[in-house]
């Protein structure tokens, strides 16, 4: 059930297609590295324009490079120290195949809160974590 917000660079490349392509890309990556379930993953794409986005003192539109910024919450302990490299490793490429030459500074930010303080339909992760041990039980 994770969030993923999206940061990308506009660039005249980055059609609705291609964005509907990260999300899906993004969306297949976080289940198949970190085993989440894609019917509960969302994600929110915001457009920066290149001009607007620097790396170093210089734009993007200055580079002729895009970038990203991943921010996808996580439950926390879900996953493993491998599982979050690995899918960092994997969606630095897949963004790079989509986007074009990325700048080495496009960030993916895994981040973990507890099952407590998260949820979704107005339960949290931990309530659904209590239910299922209770129906073992």
């Amino acid at each position: 059930m994770p969030i993923l917000n999206v940061k990308l660079s506009q660039s005249p490349a980055l059609t609705p297609a291609v964005i509907g392509k990260v999300a899906a890309t993004l969306s297949r990556l976080t289940h198949a590295i970190l085993g989440k379930d894609p019917a509960l993953t969302a994600v929110a794409i915001d457009l920066v324009p290149a001009s607007q986005w620097f790396v170093g003192g210089t734009s993007l539109a200055d580079a002729q490079q895009s970038s990203f910024w991943l921010d996808i919450v996580v439950t926390e302990s879900t996953n493993t120290k491998d599982e979050k490299a690995a899918y960092v490793r994997a969606v630095f490429a897949a963004m790079g195949d989509l986007l074009g030459p990325v700048a080495a500074e496009s960030y993916v930010l895994v981040r973990e809160v507890k099952a407590d303080a998260y949820g979704y339909g107005g339960r949290t992760q931990e309530a659904r974590y209590v239910e299922a041990k209770m129906k073992v039980a």
